[in-house]
């Protein structure tokens, strides 16, 4: 059996379940993503590999991010904008393993699993390593709690997509703060960070960063939660009685 970074063995094609599983993204069907996609397609890089190196980029941010906490000055901003690099990095593997299984027919029987798991490290090593590195910057407690919180409802709004998916309906992929929302966000913070000694602060603009995004995350948990709940409610009125009659 081929490894899984060779994308496995055998014609592959996405079932029906699966395209349904696809986030909607409009940069999908731009020129640099198809013809990277397209590149990485010929080198035979697999969607799997390129998947995990998405948890690569993850450790890379996590790694800058807590140097951040221990430098000052422009080494400081320096690894606050690579943490933000990083991030987007993700998002590129995040776009691209898609593309490579989907439209180029790379795709393996256990890329559902490659395709999920590792972004849920991702967002952990991302959410959680942002809170410490505020910790460090002398927010205290505050940076890691706020981290953590928003670390797991990044994972809980994944299970919430799934449990729907699992129950038989579409894949949930709404906002406000679905992985996107989140990565752009904390972008955005890491490079607010970057330049926030300019204005006095240390730190603040990954607790206030992390605050928006552990509150917006949460609240899209509860609104999948409560469209699962009406998806459910709907279908059990539009089934058939099934009560014994006598």
């Amino acid at each position: 059996m081929p490894p899984p970074w060779r994308g496995g063995a055998g014609p592959w094609r996405p079932t029906l379940a699966e395209l349904d599983n696809r986030r909607p993204i409009a940069s999908r069907r731009s020129g640099w993503a198809q013809g990277l996609a397209a590149a990485l397609a010929r080198a035979g890089v697999s969607p799997n590999a390129i998947s995990a190196a998405s948890v690569g980029f993850a450790v890379l941010g996590a790694a800058v991010l807590q140097r951040a906490g221990f430098n000052h000055g422009l080494p400081r901003a320096i690894d606050l904008a690579l943490a933000a690099a990083f991030v987007q990095g993700r998002l590129i593997c995040n776009l691209l393993d898609g593309l490579v299984a989907v439209e180029h027919g790379k795709g393996s029987t256990s890329g559902p699993i490659w395709n999920e798991l590792p972004d849920r490290f991702a967002d952990v090593f991302f959410l959680a390593g942002a809170g410490y590195a505020a910790g460090l910057m002398g927010m205290g407690e505050i940076g890691p709690l706020l981290g953590w919180i928003a670390a797991a409802a990044a994972v809980t709004t994944a299970y919430v997509r799934e449990l729907g998916r699992g129950l038989g309906f579409a894949a949930d992929f709404s906002g406000p703060f679905a992985k996107p929302q989140r990565m752009a966000a904390l972008t955005l913070t890491c490079l607010v960070a970057a330049v926030e000694p300019v204005w006095g602060w240390e730190g603040q603009a990954l607790v206030i960063g992390l605050a928006v995004i552990a509150l917006g995350t949460l609240f899209t948990i509860y609104r999948r939660t409560a469209t699962l709940a009406r998806r459910l409610r709907e279908r059990g009125q539009s089934a058939p009685d099934s009560s014994p009659r006598a």
